[in-house]
This record gives C-alpha cells, sequence and structure tokens, in this order.
C-alpha cells in the first residue's frame, strides 16, 4: 500500500429532524472532509455516485469545490455509474476539473451497483431494451468516454468553417487524464477487460463472485488477473489498483462505543445483489497494533498501491477526520503508506 484515501457515500436526510443533515450540510461538509484530509496528507477523496437517491449524485460540482480549496488530494469517485451517462459530456466536464485542479481528478467509473429506481437510466434519456442491467450500453458509453478524453477527433465538422473532410475533438482537452480514469470491477473477468481497456482497476467491498474463498483472496486473484492481463496487453504505462475497506482504528473511548463491538466475530458476509451470488468485504475495527496485523495479512491490501477507507460522513466533519488522523498516524506508515505531500500516486510494477 502506497496510499490511502477516503470513499463517502455521501448519504443524508431530509434535514427536518433534530441533528439530522440534509443535502446542503452533507455537500458542505464532504468539502470540509476534504481539505482536512488534504492536510492530514492523505492521498485521496472519492465519492459514491447513486441517483434517486438521498446521497451523493452528480460529483463535478462537489470535486471542483474540493480541487479549489486543496493543493495535493486527488479528487474523484468511486464509481459513476455509466448506465446515467452522455459519455461527450462528461469527457468535456472531466476534462475541464482535471485542468482546473492541475491534473488530481482520479475518475471511477463502472455499469454501477443496483440504484433504487427500475431502470432508472432511461428516465435520464437511455435505453438499452436488450440487457436489463444495460452492462453492454455502459461500456459502449465508456469506450466514447475515452476516446474522447484521449482527444481524438470523433464528429465530422461543419464543412461551410472547416472545409471537407475536417473532424473534431472534444474541448477542453487535458493530456494524460486517460491515466487517471479507473473501471470499477467486481469480478476477475471484468478486471481482465479493465486492463485490455488500459485503465487503472478499483475494486469495491464487494465482489459478485463466492467460491468459499475469503473476500481478500478473491481480490488478490482479481489484482494478479488484472496486472496478467495488462502486461499481456502491452500498455507503456503503468497502471494503478486500489481496493475499498472498512477501517476503523479504535484509539479513544468513543470510537470503542461506535465501533469496539465490531473487531470480534466479524467476517466476510456472502449475499445475493443484482440476482448473484456476492462476497463482502468484513469491517476492521480495532487498535492499532491489531489492525496493522490484519491489513498486512489481507493480501488484496498487501498488493494494491491505494486503500480507500469507508467513511461515515453521517458523523460529522471532526470524527471523519479523527478516523482518517488515526489511520495516517498509527497504522497507515506500518503498511508502507506516503503521504500527498511526496507527489502523485504511482502504480506498482506489474
Amino acid at each position: 500500500m502506497k496510499a490511502f484515501g477516503f470513499l463517502s457515500f455521501g448519504h443524508y436526510g431530509s434535514g427536518s429532524a433534530p441533528g439530522e443533515y440534509g443535502a446542503k450540510e452533507a455537500l458542505q461538509q464532504a468539502v470540509e472532509i476534504g481539505v482536512g484530509a488534504d492536510e492530514i496528507g492523505v492521498n485521496g477523496a472519492y465519492f459514491r455516485v447513486h441517483h434517486f437517491a438521498e446521497q451523493a449524485a452528480s460529483p463535478m460540482p462537489l470535486l471542483a469545490a474540493i480541487a479549489a480549496k486543496t493543493s495535493r488530494i486527488e479528487v474523484g469517485t468511486g464509481v459513476i455509474d455509466m448506465r446515467y451517462e452522455n459519455p461527450l459530456y462528461l469527457a468535456e466536464e472531466s476534462a475541464a476539473l482535471d485542468l482546473l485542479s492541475d491534473q488530481r481528478v482520479a475518475l471511477g467509473i463502472s455499469r454501477g451497483s443496483p440504484e433504487p429506481a427500475d431502470r432508472g437510466w432511461e428516465a435520464f434519456g437511455y435505453s438499452d431494451s436488450d440487457d436489463a442491467k444495460a452492462a453492454n450500453m455502459a461500456r459502449a458509453k465508456f469506450a466514447q468516454f475515452l476516446s474522447a478524453i484521449k482527444g481524438e477527433e470523433l464528429v465530422p465538422a461543419d464543412p461551410t468553417q472547416f472545409g471537407p473532410g475536417k473532424k473534431l475533438r472534444v474541448e477542453p482537452h487535458s493530456p494524460g487524464l486517460q491515466q487517471r480514469v479507473w473501471w470499477g470491477a467486481g469480478t476477475a473477468a471484468t478486471a481482465e477487460w479493465a486492463a485490455a481497456q488500459g485503465v487503472n482497476m478499483m475494486s469495491s467491498t464487494l465482489l459478485t463472485e463466492a467460491t468459499g474463498a475469503s473476500f481478500g483472496a478473491l481480490q488478490r486473484d482479481q489484482i494478479d488477473r488484472y496486472r496478467a492481463a495488462w502486461k499481456d496487453a502491452g500498455h507503456d504505462w503503468t497502471p494503478r489498483v486500489s481496493v475499498s475497506r472498512s477501517i476503523f482504528p479504535i484509539t479513544t473511548n468513543l470510537d470503542d462505543l461506535y465501533f469496539g463491538r465490531r473487531s470480534g466475530g466479524e467476517g466476510d458476509q456472502i449475499g445475493i445483489i443484482d440476482g448473484t451470488r456476492s462476497t463482502f468485504g468484513k469491517t476492521y475495527a480495532g487498535e492499532p497494533d491489531e489492525l496493522i496485523e490484519a491489513l498486512k495479512a489481507d493480501p488484496a491490501v498487501e498488493a494494491a498501491d491505494t486503500v480507500l477507507l469507508t467513511i461515515p460522513s453521517q458523523l460529522g466533519v471532526d470524527y471523519n477526520l479523527h478516523i482518517l488522523e488515526s489511520f495516517a498516524s498509527y497504522v497507515a506508515p506500518a503498511l508502507g503508506w506516503q503521504p500527498n505531500t511526496s507527489g502523485p500516486v504511482t502504480g506498482s510494477a506489474v
């Protein structure tokens, strides 16, 4: 592990009950957490994207606000549901954000997890009648997005302005942005597909596979197969791999109250998601020395260059920064962490 960031789901409520955050407060607090994390040395601020739900949705304004108030931390997503996106407009927004942030964007994109709305992407104006999960549509749109951010000329120019045969690329263009795009892979096969596309791989706290192996072992197999496929594809740069974990160092009585009971007896869980038997990663909660040993024994954490800590954003700015600072102070250095003052994160050799 070279780097760690936080991953927020951005949950909020109506704001009407005492002590309940609404959307405005949730967004403002997300910015504050991002600013505080940058000062701690955290390498990345990432946000889940969901639609028709009381949680983070349209990420670009939030990422831009964090980038404007920070100087080192990556700003990104984990993940954008491509089924809901216009690929060329997303390319425009992504490039503009990347230029404004001095190339600190790290966009996780995928087909997305199950959403509250039934085929909600159709309400956004997109349809894929041949695929109930719209996975094919997501991948086709992702290919167009990649072409756009690479600066490829995609559309015919108006011949009255440019003459015959001229084609145009999407503007603005941010060189190198394609090397900071990730695909969220839920299976080993998808990891191999991501490698073939020439993008980084982001693996979440669940996998849509259940073989009886531990979550860490499944994810390590995914990482190994991704890197082997990357090498076979012959790409000329070194990719990055991230994994997400729920990790809570217990250093205060309040930590023990919130998470101490989770420190024993919890393991991986098997459940059904999107009609598929899936494996969910366990929560790591304990004193720092215990966490260091447990995380060193996690084969996926050992292999990944970046670990994303899922944070309980509903508990407010101060407590979430306490979690990040505790991990940075007492756990991360023993795992090989390099704070954001060391420069941009690089991938591990393939």
